[in-house]
This record gives structure tokens, sequence and C-alpha cells, in this order.
């Protein structure tokens, strides 16, 4: 029975990992670097653990992470305003070692302002 209870609490313990594992931690952004960014949303993704979108700015494509669905869509934030082809706004932080990544801290889409933290 004891050796049971072991190999399940094992078992979820390997379930759990992968998706911490996949979580953005915020160190790997430089938060005394603030960019904000105009351009035009390529593709969007409104999923969990959280959204993002692939945004043109004048001469360079910027994988933009947002936050999590629930949090966007209670802010006001519904996929519609995050289509390809929309103009938005964000303000966020770089990523580190990731050259064309942001952290998103606030979007303006739509003419909505938009805080994500």
């Amino acid at each position: 029975m004891r050796t049971a209870a072991v190999t399940l609490t094992l078992l979820a313990a390997l379930a759990v990992a992968p998706a911490a594992h996949a979580h953005h931690g915020w160190s790997e952004y430089d938060s005394s670097k603030v960019l904000t960014l105009t351009g035009t949303v390529r593709d969007s993704g409104y999923e969990h653990p959280h959204g993002h979108i692939r945004l043109e700015v004048p001469g360079k494509t910027w994988s933009v992470i947002l936050a999590p669905p629930s949090r966007m869509e209670n802010r006001g934030l519904p996929p519609a305003l995050l289509k390809a082809g929309a103009t938005v706004t964000v303000v966020g932080y770089p990523n580190r070692s990731k050259p064309e990544e942001l952290r998103a801290e606030r979007i303006i889409a739509g003419g909505k302002t938009v805080e994500l933290r």
C-alpha cells in the first residue's frame, strides 16, 4: 500500500513538471528597459498559460507574451481585438536572451488600454 502511494505521488509530480517548466520566469525579462511598440498583429493566440501575438513593427517582428486569457477577458481584452491586421501598442520588457521577445505589461487595442499584470 505504501509503495502505491509513493508511486502515485511521483507520477503526480511528473505530470505537473512539464506545465511548470512551460511557464515563463519573469526574471528572463529586463525590467530596466521599458519598450513601447506600435505595429500590426500578424497572428495571435488566446490560450493558456498566456496569450501571445506576433507584432510587426518597422524593421522587426516581435513575439509578445501577454497575460492568461481569463485575465485578458476579465479586463476587457477579447480575442477579437487581437486579430491579424489589427494595430496595437504594447508596453513591456524585452527578453534578456531572445532579442525578438517582449513581455507586455499593458496593451492598447481597439482604443482600450488594458493592464495585463
